[in-house]
């Protein structure tokens, strides 16, 4: 008998984990695949040549999470990148972004207009950025819950208070326009507006012009590493890295962390969770914490009749596609860019091969159409530029992140007998750009949508457990009466990317949720 079981030892799992520990409460976590981690977890993959497998980089992980669980002293460890971003061109034309005022200096030297529109981009940024980091790690306004929501509500306008007209328009505009609206207002430079775009479209089946991007594009920016706002990282070792620096956190806590344990059930009895069935074995706790997709939780873990109708059928329909291929390659040698030649600094950077919205714009129609794009939009990075015990010496890996693949492909073709073409597209779409990049390919690991939803329990391959579209967020995530980590199963709670604020590896949704339960558990509080 527990107080608290987690379902999935992921990074928000094992965050909800260690706050609950910590208040003396007695935790499991029952994670299925065989280490800790979910998708924030470092493979072997070919013998020598070790990378993150699905998650890749480092922002978004708040510092607060990353102080109390220690994770430095358990062995964390991030480096920046020397360059952010590194946008190959046509005509061997090329952008960087970064520190120090290399974005602007670059932005200026493609365009000289759009230098002075980077410092106006800026300022709009600052208006509306800080207002997102204020809710991160607290609830947002519960809908429908009367005189209950009024402090959230005043939080909530405290927040706005001060705002003039104009910022709150601002406001507005990145909370429901498409990243392209936006960009096309400030700059006009084509690799300019690609290079803020991709943050817009990352992980989110859209064209840089569907309503609703420019959100995503912001929920891109509220990070930092290694103590520097805005800028973007490598854990040494991999993503694996963080995980399994958390679940050293956890076990110094007193979480007991169960391998191997697949939950098939959530137990309800007398209209409350009250355990799960795992293997066969019935674990007992008077609060059941999901880590997983809502989806998957209410299609396939609560039994049916359990909830509502109504709440069935909203879980159901729980729109989950980010339209992601992931992959990992083995390279005998550093790829060379004839836009800027040579081993550089630009090639720790993220290496956006999308040199406009229009390219972005027409991979999503194509994949829209047929399936998966055949100009694809791909992020490299090349994390042994940073990290050499990754690969043996003289050689390195780089990560794939790629754009638009859907889940689901027309006319009854099959993942299983596509993955492969998939991934020999994504392979001559890099080297189209850095040309003899494919020869220098050893080996790859190719997870397709289908792939990571088998593997990771990514439903429908969406990285962030649901879309990040307006209808999916905030009071609205993952449902309008259950944004506060709650769900309409007493006893039932949701930590992971499904619930506010997001995805990505943050472990935000992890520390809200415990703050939630530590709520409900204080003598005086209603029950959930």
């Amino acid at each position: 008998m527990h107080d608290i079981l987690i379902i999935g030892a992921g990074h928000n799992g094992l965050t909800c984990a260690y706050y609950l520990a910590k208040k003396g409460l007695k935790v499991a976590v029952l994670e299925a695949a065989d280490k800790v981690g979910g998708a924030a977890v470092t493979d072997e993959f070919h013998p020598g040549f070790r990378n993150s497998a699905a998650s890749y980089t480092v922002s978004l992980l708040q510092p607060k999470v990353i102080r109390d669980l220690e994770l430095e002293r358990h062995g964390l460890k991030v480096v920046l990148r020397k360059i952010d971003n590194f946008l190959p061109g046509p005509k061997r034309s090329y952008l960087l972004s970064g520190r120090n005022g290399l974005t602007r200096s670059e932005l200026a030297r493609h365009v000289p207009s759009d230098g002075a529109a980077y410092d106006r981009y800026n300022e709009e940024l600052e208006t509306v950025v800080p207002l997102i980091r204020k809710w991160l790690l607290k609830a947002p306004p519960e809908a429908g819950a009367g005189l209950r929501g009024l402090p959230r509500l005043a939080s909530l306008g405290r927040d706005l208070v001060g705002l003039s007209t104009d910022e709150v328009r601002t406001v507005h505009e990145f909370a429901t326009k498409s990243a392209g609206d936006i960009l096309d207002r400030f700059f006009d430079g084509e690799m300019a507006k690609a290079l803020f775009a991709f943050d817009g479209i990352v992980g989110n089946f859209a064209s840089p012009y569907t309503p609703g991007t420019a959100y995503v594009l912001l929920h891109h920016l509220f990070g930092e590493a290694a103590g520097v706002p805005g800028a973007w990282g490598h854990a040494i070792g991999g993503m694996g890295a963080i995980t399994q620096a958390m679940a050293k956190a956890c076990r110094e806590a007193g979480v007991d962390i169960v391998l191997n344990a697949p939950v098939s059930e959530i137990i309800v009895e007398k209209g409350r969770a009250a355990g799960v069935v795992s293997g066969g074995k019935s674990w007992r706790a008077s609060t059941v914490v999901a880590g997983v997709n809502p989806k998957l939780l209410f299609d396939r873990l609560v039994p049916k009749g359990t909830v509502s109708n109504q709440v069935e059928q909203h879980f159901h329909h729980w729109g989950c596609e980010s339209a992601t291929f992931r992959m990992n390659v083995a390279l005998d040698k550093l790829p060379n860019f004839p836009a800027l030649p040579g081993r550089g600094d630009h090639l720790t950077a993220g290496i956006i091969i999308a040199p406009s919205m229009d390219y972005m714009h027409r991979a999503h129609a194509d994949a829209a159409l047929n399936g998966w794009s055949s100009q694809p939009v791909v992020e490299m990075l090349i994390p042994s530029t940073l990290d050499d015990s990754l690969s043996p010496k003289g050689k390195h890996v780089a990560s794939l992140f790629c754009q638009h693949f859907r889940y689901k492909l027309p006319d009854g073709r099959s993942w299983d007998a596509e993955r492969e073409a998939a991934a020999d597209t994504i392979i001559a779409t890099v080297d189209a750009h850095a040309p003899g990049f494919a020869k220098s390919v050893i080996a790859r690991q190719i997870h397709s949508p289908l792939d990571l939803e088998r593997r990771f329990g990514l439903i429908g391959g969406d990285i962030f457990h649901g879309k990040m579209g307006s209808d999916q967020l905030f009071s609205a995530r993952p449902m309008i009466g259950a944004s506060n980590y709650r769900m309409p199963l007493p006893g039932l709670y949701l930590c992971g990317s499904g619930a506010h604020p997001g995805g990505g590896v943050t472990g935000a949704p992890g520390h809200n949720a415990a703050q939630a339960i530590l709520d409900d558990r204080k003598p005086w509080a209603r029950r959930a």
